[in-house]
C-alpha cells in the first residue's frame, strides 16, 4: 500500500477505487493520493463529458479528465494542461 502524496495517510483502495468509477479507465493504480483528498467532479470534461479528478487542495475544476489529457497529448504530442484556454476576443 502506498501513503498519500498530499497527507501521507495509507491509500484505501476500494474507497479510492469506488470514487474514481466516474472517470473512464482509470484505477487506484494511476493515482498517488488517497479519497480523503480528492475530489471527482461527475460530467465536467469538455471532451468526453465525463469526470475529473479534483485535488482538495485545489480551488479550480480541471477542464480535462486525466484520459482524455492523456489522449489529447498523444494526438497532438502537446500538453493542453488540465483546463482549456480562454477563448480570444
Amino acid at each position: 500500500m502506498k501513503p498519500c502524496q498530499s497527507c501521507q495517510a495509507v491509500i484505501d483502495e476500494y474507497i479510492l477505487d469506488k470514487q474514481l468509477e466516474a472517470l473512464r479507465d482509470l484505477t487506484v493504480d494511476d493515482f498517488n493520493i488517497c479519497a480523503d483528498c480528492t475530489t471527482i467532479v461527475t460530467d465536467a470534461c469538455v471532451e468526453c463529458g465525463g469526470g475529473v479528478f479534483v485535488p482538495r487542495n485545489k480551488s479550480d475544476t480541471p477542464d480535462y479528465c486525466p484520459a482524455c489529457r492523456s489522449d489529447l497529448i498523444s494526438q497532438t504530442g502537446h500538453d493542453p494542461g488540465w483546463n482549456c484556454d480562454a477563448a480570444s476576443t
